[in-house]
């Protein structure tokens, strides 16, 4: 449809403050042509764009199905209805929407840039990376863009190639601390990065309130400074932003530990039996993070017969929205109290149901997000024919490896990793709920410890293989050679096939970890 001028000037002017941030001009502006000219298609996609900015995302999502009522054609409209579907938790419906929008010509680098950025959070990792190499050979000077194909080439095995982009964002964007960290994280001890009296340097020109950036910018110091074997040097570039954002954000255990005594004095007793939905596909992998669950998904996905369906957010979610809790938290005290009088059928239906497109194509698919050790219970009482493999490593291991992670600056449920001991305590609420897990549901939970694997990788793999009661397969130790992409913080490690070296790496820190030995109860 054609604007009269008036109505069309008033469109471009929209697109302009919408594109400088000035949300209230652009609707103003936006649903002002959509009163006088109401099948004017774009006037309701714009809208729809800034209600998703605005974190209206139920409103966002009605808005661009009134856009594709009046226009079903442009790929960009598509592409921001699957952003916002992903955003609010609706996956097969997004994918439907990815699909429609890759099955038209894409030529807008940022519409390219942000259907890959949606397949990457649908772990359709293989189709977003073609999508990246668009936008960039358009933008080849957007850091950003650079970033996210980053990420995109590590999932799928490029290391390499993802450390050039990240090496040409930050040489464009010097201050990108993001890229900094990804970088350390991602690049062989033996190879020479980022001059360390340039990191240095950063750091100490670092705007104070930059609590984030100095999260990222530690990171990669921290990850230096062991490269050169100097580790009080590592664990203190660490310690001091970590405080500083933990006392930002005002955290206190006393959240997570109730959590914790909620999920045992609800799963301690006997509870009324109550039929679930029947199906065998589903294998959790749960446990700490950084405890072997990428390790041990890479054996068993090596199996024809199973196939990896990534850290899946849909179980919580479908606990959540069958209890109807009205708390912030997908996985809370109120939550848990209230998610004994769900309907345990219909939590598991909408799970599965929740997972398509994504399984179905193999017996077993795996969910390997770490935190669904804390649903367990759950978990089981909807599936009953679920299988769970709950992941155990060295404490002292799991404290440090937990505290060495970045993990998302803006994911509450990780903020005790904050804190040394913050996090032995996790640990040990942790290894209380798998010794519960494991008495209560005796032949459909089985325990691995990290290191078992580690010496023993056949004869692990095969107790595992026949836990999920498969034949046996030989693929299933040569996990190395596994094309599948892999999006977790172990997808550079696990893709060089089994190593000791990473066994007992706490005795590194040792002298910083005498609080978290006490509150694990180990001798020193």
């Amino acid at each position: 449809m054609k604007l009269d001028p008036a109505l069309a000037r008033d469109h471009q002017k929209a697109q302009q403050l919408l594109n400088r941030g000035d949300l209230r001009g652009a609707h103003q502006l936006c649903a002002n042509i959509a009163r006088r000219a109401p099948a004017f298609a774009d006037s309701w996609f714009l809208l729809g764009i800034i209600a998703a900015a605005a974190g209206q995302l139920g409103k966002a999502i009605e808005l661009m199905r009134q856009a594709l009522e009046r226009d079903n054609g442009p790929a960009e409209y598509h592409c921001h209805l699957a952003r916002c579907l992903t955003q609010a938790s609706q996956f097969p419906q997004a994918h439907a929407a990815a699909d429609q929008a890759l099955s038209r010509e894409i030529k807008d680098p940022l519409t390219a840039d942000t259907l890959g950025v949606v397949l990457s959070r649908l772990n359709r990792h293989p189709e977003a990376l073609p999508l990246f190499d668009l936008a960039v050979a358009h933008k080849p000077d957007r850091p950003d863009f650079l970033f996210n194909r980053a990420a995109s080439r590590k999932f799928v095995g490029r290391v390499e190639e993802s450390n050039d982009d990240l090496k040409r964002a930050i040489g464009l964007a010097p201050r990108m601390w993001r890229a900094h960290s990804a970088l350390a994280q991602q690049m062989d001890d033996s190879e020479e990065y980022g001059h360390l009296a340039a990191l240095e340097s950063l750091r100490a020109s670092l705007d104070p309130a930059d609590l984030d950036g100095a999260l990222h910018l530690g990171h990669a110091l921290a990850r230096r400074y062991e490269s050169l074997e100097r580790f009080d040097e590592a664990i203190q570039a660490l310690i001091e932003p970590k405080s500083r954002k933990r006392q930002a954000l005002g955290y206190s255990f006393d959240r997570d530990q109730a959590l914790f005594d909620q999920l045992r004095s609800t799963f301690s007793s006997e509870l009324p039996r109550a039929a679930g939905y029947d199906t065998p596909e589903p294998v959790f992998i749960v446990g700490m993070p950084r405890s072997g669950t990428t390790l041990v998904e890479r054996i068993l996905t090596s199996h024809p017969a199973v196939q990896s369906a990534g850290e899946l957010q849909q179980f919580p979610l479908a606990l959540k929205r069958a209890a109807a809790t009205r708390s912030r938290g997908v996985i809370d005290v109120e939550t848990i109290q209230a998610g004994l009088r769900t309907d345990p059928a219909q939590v598991g239906r909408a799970y599965l149901e929740s997972t398509r497109p994504m399984t179905g194509s193999t017996d077993h698919f795996i969910d390997k997000n770490p935190l669904n050790f804390l649903l367990v219970g759950f978990i089981l009482r909807s599936l009953p024919q679920a299988r769970v493999i709950i992941l155990r490593r060295h404490p002292l291991d799991t404290v440090i490896g937990n505290f060495r992670q970045l993990f998302a600056v803006d994911y509450s449920y990780y903020n005790y990793a904050l804190d040394l001991e913050d996090t032995a305590r996790f640990c040990r609420g942790f290894l209380d709920l798998r010794a519960l897990w494991a008495e209560r549901f005796p032949g459909r939970v089985t325990l691995v410890d990290y290191e078992s694997v580690v010496d023993d990788l056949e004869g692990e793999a095969r107790r595992l293989v026949d836990f999920l009661g498969l034949p046996w397969d030989p693929a299933c130790v040569d996990f190395a050679s596994n094309p599948s992409a892999v999006a977790t913080a172990s997808a550079v490690q696990v893709r060089r096939g089994l190593y000791r070296d990473a066994l007992e790496r706490w005795r590194r820190y040792e002298s910083h970890l005498a609080g978290a030995r006490r509150i694990l109860g180990l001798e020193a």
